[in-house]
């Protein structure tokens, strides 16, 4: 069997095509994946659906009489940037769950991630909102959004119950800056500050795949992609302009790989926590995570938004070619 890639964080703007490849490697055989992209089966993690819960519980607190927690408007950003951390660490956990086998049950889906996110938000200094609604509206805005939190749930509590076993976990997520704005971006915007975020076991296991596009070519595949009521689909939604603009308008990845001190990596440095001679003491610990980017800057992924049945053989084989030749260079780096 060829080498499997273990993680693989799955990173570009929106609209790159990050989901596209997703898909199309669901159309390809076992065979295909293992030999020739070098990846097992996947378990998939993904930020979206909590920037979607987000909006989800923002809203039903508006129709309450609440003031929104994350948001500043419904097409608008976060009140605070820090929400960008929360993200991460709704990530983090997700993966502990996984690799653990962890299977959550509770009374209310609603309810558990309301309690999660308060947790979160309260380590990182951003309070514990939910504990300030009246009780009322909270089980009121649990309610309207319960059906699909549980959905949300019962595929997390899947992908946790899966046998890990020569499989590839891929986490996707997307993160930028400000239109023009310059390197190194301000935290906690862009990789860099995701990178410091990501627990150290995600670190130690971790490979980067990025889906390379312009800004301009993100903002325009965004707009064309956005469907009417596709907020809570993966491949359909669109992010309002003022946030492509204001957290896309670019991002650090070419950055970071020009400033690593390996080729072809992204250097993370960190001060963690060690044991010397019984006692914890601070360290610096260093990871150089492997990169490769798969250059869709000419466009070789819209097409697999179509059915597969009316795919063209042409562009298949650019997309094939381009993606294999992608991963088979992250596996030589990992």
């Amino acid at each position: 069997m060829a080498k499997l890639l273990d993680t693989v964080l799955l990173l570009a703007l929106p609209a790159s095509g990050k989901s596209e490849v997703r898909r199309f490697m669901e159309h390809l055989t076992k065979k295909q994946c293992e030999n020739d992209m070098h990846m097992g089966e996947t378990l998939q993690l993904d930020d979206y659906p909590y920037v979607h819960f987000m909006h989800r519980i923002d809203d039903e607190l508006s129709k309450l009489g609440w003031h929104y927690i994350f948001y500043k408007g419904a097409t608008r950003p976060f009140k605070d940037p820090m929400e960008w951390s929360t993200l991460i660490e709704l990530l983090n956990e997700d993966y502990e769950d996984l690799v653990n086998s962890n299977i959550i049950n509770v009374p209310s889906a609603a309810q558990w991630l309301f309690d999660r996110m308060d947790n979160i938000r309260e380590k990182l200094d951003l309070g514990r909102e939910f504990g300030k609604i009246p009780w009322d509206i909270r089980i009121a805005a649990g309610k309207a959004i319960e059906a699909e939190v549980a959905e949300f749930l019962k595929e997390k509590n899947a992908t946790s119950a899966a046998d890990k076993k020569n499989k590839t976990i891929v986490i996707e997520l997307a993160r930028g800056g400000a239109n023009g704005a310059t390197m190194p971006l301000t935290p906690p915007q862009g990789y860099a500050a995701a990178f410091e975020m990501f627990s150290e076991h995600i670190l130690n296991r971790a490979s980067i795949l990025y889906v390379w596009v312009t800004p301009e070519e993100s903002r325009r595949k965004n707009y064309e992609r956005a469907k009417p009521n596709g907020e809570s689909s993966i491949l359909n939604h669109g992010v309002p302009l003022e946030v492509m603009l204001g957290e896309y308008g670019c991002d650090d990845m070419a950055y970071l790989i020009e400033t690593s001190d390996k080729p072809n990596t992204v250097k993370v440095e960190r001060t963690v926590t060690v044991k010397k001679k019984g006692k914890e003491v601070f360290a610096t610990k260093t990871w150089n995570i492997p990169v490769a980017r798969f250059d869709n800057r000419e466009d070789l992924t819209t097409f697999i938004r179509k059915d597969p049945k009316d795919w063209g053989r042409e562009e298949y084989k650019k997309m094939y070619k381009g993606l294999s030749d992608a991963m088979k260079t992250l596996a030589e780096l990992s």
